[in-house]
């Protein structure tokens, strides 16, 4: 058995540390780690998972021989669902730039790559191999924000006679059970975001006015936030640095690692640093943040990131901390230099929405993946896999999705999960996808808005009613309606958009369960009116849809 190398440290001019073709062979590989682990006697062991690239952890606030950081690019965490090209890449590069710097800032580093030839691809296997190579007496990991790991962590610890220690990951601003806490307090049956945001304003002092109360008179500006994009003012350009990883991603191909959507590894457009993400947030706050409250809604064929910041993978690998983001944006519009419903719109998501979902789902898991109020087990048509469907929005979001491992919010939500859940699809499978396609996607923050916001499979847990639409929405808030071959003001016939059929289908057949919510009162009104000889138009339009989804 061939022990696990501790990486060294990379001098001006050396090869490349995560190389195992620097060796003459597997054993000269091996000998080598085993005598760097004599000459430096470890005591402890700490892992930094591949969403914990934080710089500024109390961990690295000081030095110690005594202490290794073990990184690891394994099969585990590619594999348990099918990733996005890009995820896959911009993760790994990430890491080990992150371990570079741990080593430049006089850190020891364990870095184990893909296709290293001692790499069991198991996190457990991997970990008891280094603690007998290093004769570690210690473990120390940071909390994982997903619930598999966490249990896989837990019970690896439950088994070793040596000292397990996990420690906070020092990046969120609430508890994972906060947000439980909270509501059970209260005796809440419902979880309403709204309140929590409310508490959480007030607890750090966000956006508050020195009395106390809200600036602007109001919490929330939400109202504000809905306007289609005209095409003017025109996007900010994209100012993130570009990355050649091509040589990463044959490595990545190589060792067999399945995916899916484009790598573009000659120009990753990803941050790996806490220096671009900073970067980033800035450009965001001089070029975006000004318009993100008019436009945050709007979709468009002619612009897909709008004025959004795509600072979501840097705020889930924790190369920024929400804090700062927070406090940037306040202090921008304090400035006067964004509107303060762009201001507030922008910090609801991060104060309120990314800790709100985090806690529902410590407090739901494990288990919640698998809720499924409608019944709903339709496969995915293959176009999620290609992009390759007629309906223009639909094929922008999913096409977008798939070249660039991203769509925001409203194209994830009001398009894409809008027509899943019209269509029934298997809520389980969708939740899948969204996991492995999107690249700020964890299970944290992706399963709680797919199943709970997306696709209402909790039975109304987390929102008040279900997210659905017809064309109409799609078409005001968008511009793709006129470049689609089918027409949004015709409800059936051969070139009805698929949208409003299914749309009112959904509602007659979910009436028992959705009649008596008063979000709904108006769309059943005007079905209960609607003429029986149209109703069975429809019911046969979406039979025949539902039969041919992979045609649409």
């Amino acid at each position: 058995m061939h022990p696990v190398r501790p990486a060294p440290r990379r001098r001006s001019g050396s090869p490349d540390p995560f190389r195992p073709e620097r060796y003459a062979s597997a054993l000269a590989f091996a000998a080598d780690a085993t005598y760097l682990a004599r000459e430096r006697p470890v005591t402890c062991l700490r892992l930094v998972l591949g969403d914990q690239l934080n710089p500024g952890h109390p961990w690295f606030a000081e030095r110690s021989d005594e202490v290794v950081y073990v990184l690891m690019e394994i099969r585990q965490e590619t594999d348990y669902v099918m990733h996005h090209a890009q995820k896959i890449l911009a993760i790994f590069a990430a890491m080990r730039r992150f371990a570079e710097q741990l080593r430049e800032a006089g850190h020891q580093v364990c870095y184990l790559a893909i296709d290293d030839p001692v790499n069991r691809q198991s996190l457990p296997a991997n970990l008891s191999e280094l603690l007998h190579q290093h004769g570690a007496s210690e473990l120390e990991y940071q909390a994982p924000d997903e619930w598999r790991l966490d249990q896989q962590l837990r019970d690896y610890a439950a088994q070793q006679a040596l000292a397990v220690r996990c420690v906070d990951s020092d990046h969120f601003l609430t508890t994972r059970d906060e947000v439980a806490q909270f509501f059970g307090n209260r005796g809440s049956e419902r979880w309403t975001m709204e309140v929590f945001y409310r508490y959480m304003r007030q607890r750090h002092g966000v956006l508050l006015a020195p009395d106390g109360a809200p600036l602007g008179g109001r919490w929330n500006f939400d109202a504000e936030n809905r306007k289609p994009w005209p095409g003017d003012p025109p996007e900010p350009p994209d100012l993130r640095p570009t990355h050649d990883h091509s040589a990463l991603w044959q490595t990545i191909r190589d060792a067999g690692v399945a995916s899916f959507g484009d790598p573009n590894a000659h120009a990753l457009r990803w941050p790996l640093d806490r220096a671009e993400a900073l970067q980033q947030l800035d450009a965001f706050v001089e070029h975006g943040l000004p318009h993100f409250g008019d436009y945050q809604d709007a979709v468009s064929a002619q612009a897909s990131r709008l004025f959004h910041s795509l600072l979501s993978f840097a705020l889930n690998v924790k190369m920024l901390s929400p804090r700062e983001v927070i406090a940037r944006v306040e202090l921008a519009g304090r400035e006067g230099r964004a509107p303060l419903a762009s201001v507030e719109g922008y910090i609801r998501q991060i104060l309120g929405w990314r800790e709100y979902v985090r806690g529902v789902y410590w407090a739901q898991m494990p288990g919640y993946e698998h809720n499924n109020t409608f019944g709903h087990t339709r496969p995915l048509p293959e176009w999620f896999w290609t992009g390759n469907t007629r309906m223009a929005c639909v094929r922008a979001a999913i096409g977008r999705s798939l070249a660039n491992a991203h769509a925001h919010h409203i194209e994830r939500l009001m398009v894409i999960g809008n027509f899943a859940l019209l269509a029934g699809l298997d809520p389980h499978a969708l939740h899948q996808w969204y996991l492995g396609i999107y690249i700020d996607a964890f299970e944290w923050v992706e399963l709680p808005n797919t199943v709970g916001m997306s696709q209402f499979a909790d039975g109304g847990l987390l929102a008040t009613k279900p997210y659905i639409s017809a064309a109409a929405y799609l078409h005001r808030m968008g511009d793709h309606c006129g470049r689609c071959p089918y027409r949004q003001d015709q409800p059936t016939g051969p070139k009805a958009c698929p949208f409003n059929a299914l749309y009112w289908n959904f509602l007659a057949r979910n009436a028992d369960q959705l009649g008596g919510n008063p979000r709904l009162e108006m769309p059943y009104r005007q079905l209960a009116r609607m003429p029986a000889s149209k109703r069975d138009a429809i019911t046969q339009q979406s039979e025949a849809l539902l039969r041919n989804l992979d045609a649409l």
